[in-house]
C-alpha cells in the first residue's frame, strides 16, 4: 500500500470512529431523556385544597387518590392533611399520590347505637354524617342476634379523629366470633378482669404490678385512702374500644 493509500485508510477510519462516537453520544442522550423525561418530582400538597392538588398533580402527569378523611382542628375542611410519597420524591409519571383530606373540626354528635339493631344503628350513624368502621361479631346469649353490644368511639365522644364508628354485634350462641371490642377493665380486680376476658376466649400475659402511693388525708384517726385499690387494674393494652382478634394477648397493669 502506498503512502497516499495509508493516509486515505486512516482518514476513513478516523471518520468512521467519529461517526460511531457521535451515534453513541446521541443514543445516550436519547436514552437519558427517555428515562428521566418520564420522571417528575412530587410537589408539596399539604394545606392545599383537594381540587387545587388534583389540578397540580394532573399537570405533572400524576394521579391523586383521597385515601382517608379525618377530623382536624388545625386544617380547614377540604384541605390536605398528609400525603404519600413525601414532597421532593422523584417518581415516574402516572404514579399514584395518596392523600388524607381534612373534615375540619368535629361538629357531629356521635349517636348511641348500643342496644339497637345493626341496620338501624348503621342508618343512625349515616344520618349523623358518620361511617361504619370495623364490625366485630360475638356470640352473646343475653341479646338478640344482630343487636349492637358496644361501639367505639362511645356515644357523644369528643375529639375523635376518624368519622368511622366500630361496632360489636351479637351473633347466635353457636357462632364463632371474628373479633371483639376491647372492654374497659380499669378499676376492676385483676381476677375479675381475667375472668371477663377468658369468658370470650381472650388470654392475658402475666400482669405487671406497680406500686401505688398512699395519699395524705390530714389529721385525726382517719385511715389513709388509696387512689386505686390493691389488686385493681390500672392500665390495659390494647386500650378500651380497640378491635381485637381471638389470638390477641392482653397486657394488664395492676396496683400493689
Amino acid at each position: 500500500m502506498t503512502g497516499r493509500g495509508v493516509k486515505n485508510f486512516f482518514r476513513i477510519a478516523s471518520l468512521v470512529m467519529v461517526l460511531v462516537a457521535t451515534s453513541l453520544v446521541a443514543a445516550l442522550v436519547t436514552m437519558h431523556f427517555a428515562i428521566h423525561g418520564a420522571e417528575v418530582q412530587i410537589p408539596t400538597l399539604k394545606g392545599m385544597t383537594v381540587a387545587d392538588a388534583r389540578s397540580q398533580t394532573s399537570g405533572l402527569g400524576l394521579n391523586l387518590d383521597v385515601d382517608n378523611r379525618y377530623y382536624s382542628g388545625d386544617v380547614a375542611a377540604g384541605h390536605i392533611l398528609t400525603q404519600s410519597p413525601a414532597p421532593g420524591t422523584v417518581v415516574r409519571r402516572e404514579w399514584r399520590v395518596r392523600v388524607a383530606e381534612s373534615l375540619g373540626p368535629q361538629k357531629v354528635d356521635v349517636p348511641d347505637t348500643v342496644g339497637h339493631e345493626e341496620r338501624m344503628a348503621a342508618l343512625n350513624l349515616r344520618q349523623a354524617g358518620l361511617e361504619i368502621g370495623a364490625t366485630a361479631r360475638m356470640p352473646y346469649g343475653k341479646a338478640t342476634e344482630g343487636t349492637v353490644l358496644a361501639q367505639d368511639p362511645p356515644a357523644h365522644a369528643q375529639g375523635i379523629e376518624r368519622p368511622g364508628i366500630n361496632l360489636l354485634v351479637a351473633t347466635a350462641g353457636d357462632d364463632v366470633p371474628d373479633g371483639f371490642v376491647m372492654p374497659d377493665l380499669t378499676g376492676m380486680p385483676v381476677v375479675s378482669a381475667q375472668a371477663e376476658l377468658a369468658r370470650v376466649g381472650l388470654k392475658t400475659v402475666t400482669p405487671s404490678f406497680v406500686d401505688m402511693h398512699v395519699m395524705p388525708v390530714g389529721s385525726g384517726d382517719a385511715q389513709p385512702r388509696l387512689p386505686v385499690r390493691m389488686g385493681a387494674v390500672t392500665a390495659q393494652q390494647p386500650p378500651a374500644g380497640s378491635r381485637v382478634e381471638q389470638s390477641t394477648l392482653v397486657k394488664l397493669t395492676v396496683a400493689r
